[in-house]
């Protein structure tokens, strides 16, 4: 597995590097965002450790270029600040999780391992049947997603909450599950992780937010495919 990590402070980078060759991952590590650029551009990647404050260019944008790619292996975003708006544009942007410094190394690797864990199941066929809703195809086998014919370009995790959602259609699912089903991680009621993917997924599918199509909110409970 080949991880980019990126951060100007050297002790930090120094430490996560370290950290991931324990666990026999390869590790394309840089203090300047430029090289870690040219990394994405030139290198087959299984996951980016981006930091978010990071000389001329900052990990949002390096993380907005990697999605605007089509490249969908996981982001998970290192951080000084702890705001809410921080956290909520960062997985706006595409990535998949974040961190807040300081932070403890084994739970950065817990963290690194879901990810890659769930963007291989994503990238791994399964037998199961493709579902289709109104205009909206779900094509397990190949884990693409098509409204209309045309293919919506979504992450792995975005993938994972539609076919949870559908696979459950009718059903309410509460924020907790699918947290918890999903990310496979406890839930904090404080935690809006998933309002930011459903708000995200919702927006690929170009629904009327007033009044989305596909994926509903039950105030207070969750949210559902009709």
């Amino acid at each position: 597995m080949n991880i980019l990590v990126l951060d100007d402070e050297k002790e930090i980078a120094d430490l996560v590097e370290l950290y991931l060759k324990n666990e026999n991952y390869t590790v394309y590590k840089y203090y300047e965002p430029e090289e870690a650029i040219s990394c994405i551009q030139n290198t087959p990647l299984d996951l980016a450790i981006l930091d978010i404050m990071v000389g001329k260019i900052s990990g949002f944008e390096i993380c907005k270029n990697i999605r605007s790619q089509g490249l969908k292996f996981p982001i998970i975003m290192l951080t000084a600040k702890i705001e809410d708006k921080d956290k909520i544009t960062g997985l706006t942007l595409g990535a998949d999780d974040y961190i807040t410094k300081p932070f403890n190394p084994l739970e950065l690797i817990a963290r690194v391992k879901s990810s890659l864990r769930r963007y291989t199941q994503y990238n791994e066929k399964n037998n199961q049947k493709d579902i289709y809703i109104e205009g909206l195809e779900i094509k397990k086998e190949e884990h693409k997603c098509l409204l209309y014919g045309k293919q919506v370009e979504l992450t792995p995790l975005e993938f994972d909450i539609l076919v949870y959602l559908a696979t459950r259609r009718g059903k309410v699912v509460s924020s907790e599950e699918l947290f918890e089903k999903v990310w496979k991680e406890k839930y904090l009621e404080s935690n809006n992780t998933v309002m930011v993917h459903i708000r995200r997924i919702r927006e690929k599918l170009k629904e009327n937010t007033k009044n989305p199509k596909f994926i509903k909110t039950v105030w207070g409970v969750g949210y559902k495919i009709e």
